[in-house]
């Protein structure tokens, strides 16, 4: 796959780095750059948004259910913080996918981008709901909460290797009537993270971990970015850097790279499929508490705790990571992820020469 898209023409010296995750006009694109730097969170701070109501998510058309599990905090959440950034995020997307040049349904996506979304959401039809699974934000735990809804596993507890297809029904396995009753009818929801700690997580444990990575694209990277290796019959792909990864992901179209790393944007096309609601790995525990009370599941239904060998990736390490990259390879990586940084309301990090020395 990857000999494949370098014979095609994504090389370093002739990437298709121009081509965003979708056509910006420059005034959008603008608008962008100002959410994602925390314009709208610095109005917040000045009282600008003291009006605004309690949120409520995207199509669930005023007040929320109160929650079946005591001691939890409705929407998501918890405090007013949690609040009105959901109330950001709803209102950024809303704004952002008026534009013209944004898919305002799914069959408006070109061919590629349809299949890409129709193959990450999840069906559950006894519950009616519809989840975006987005890779490196909880999702096989989702999984393992699907696989209890429909009775193939007995509890999120099992001690089982996750199977990432069976037992599951996905919504490119429908036919376009099914599609369309379910998107019109059914609760949607998908979960977003911090992109550069999505992608952080993903080059540790892919690359760290996971043999078939190494050899499938860490093998490709390492001959194609690390000079004198690229004839070298002994690289085994264990020990790709994170800037020769950065600079892999430069070179790679958003569209067709691996879901591990593709932008959540092109995962899930938030424009594309108004989701009722977007829940953050940061709050995951209320976030996952509210949908499981929002879609009706049983109350012994738990969304599984985190596994006590996970090691999260920590806003020291991150800073780490990024603060080690050339600041050029970290200015042309961002645009890359920048509709995920803006309609998810995270603002960009902080790696000027400065902030780094701490």
């Amino acid at each position: 796959m990857l000999q494949r898209r370098q014979d095609s023409g994504l090389r370093r010296g002739s990437s298709p780095r121009s081509r965003g995750s979708s056509t910006v006009l420059p005034s959008v694109l603008t608008f962008l750059v100002i959410v994602a730097s925390g314009g709208l969170l610095l109005m917040i701070e000045r009282g600008m948004l003291t009006g605004m109501d309690p949120p409520s998510p995207r199509g669930s058309g005023g007040r929320r259910p109160e929650l079946r599990r005591a001691g939890k905090h409705a929407a998501g959440g918890g405090d007013v913080d949690q609040q009105i950034l959901q109330e950001i995020r709803n209102r950024t997307i809303k704004s952002m996918c008026k534009q013209k040049n944004m898919p305002h349904n799914i069959w408006s996506l070109n061919p590629l981008r349809r299949k890409t979304l129709l193959q990450h959401i999840l069906v559950n039809d006894e519950y009616r709901f519809l989840y975006c699974y987005v890779p490196k934000v909880a999702c096989s735990n989702w999984k393992r909460v699907l696989k209890v809804l429909n009775g193939a596993l007995e509890n999120v507890k099992v001690n089982i290797k996750m199977d990432h297809r069976s037992d599951l029904l996905f919504l490119s396995s429908l036919k376009p009537e099914e599609i369309r009753y379910r998107l019109t009818h059914y609760f949607k929801f998908m979960f977003v993270r911090e992109p550069m700690e999505r992608l952080l997580s993903a080059y540790r444990n892919k690359f760290g971990e996971i043999e078939s990575y190494q050899k499938k694209y860490g093998v490709e990277i390492i001959k194609r970015y690390r000079k004198g290796r690229a004839k070298d019959a002994a690289v085994t792909g264990d020990d790709v850097t994170f800037a020769e990864f950065v600079r892999y992901l430069l070179d790679e179209d958003a569209d067709r790279m691996n879901e591990h790393w593709m932008p959540m944007y092109n995962l899930c096309q938030p424009c594309a499929i108004p989701y009722d609601f977007i829940g953050s790995y940061e709050h995951l525990e209320n976030d996952a508490d509210y949908v499981l009370q929002r879609i009706g599941a049983p109350p012994f239904v738990h969304f599984p705790e985190r596994q006590t060998w996970y090691k999260p990736v920590t806003v020291e390490t991150l800073h780490y990571y990024l603060c080690s990259l050339p600041q050029k390879l970290l200015r042309e990586l961002l645009p890359k992820y920048i509709l995920d940084f803006s309609l998810f309301a995270y603002p960009l990090p902080n790696t000027t020469t400065a902030h780094c020395r701490h």
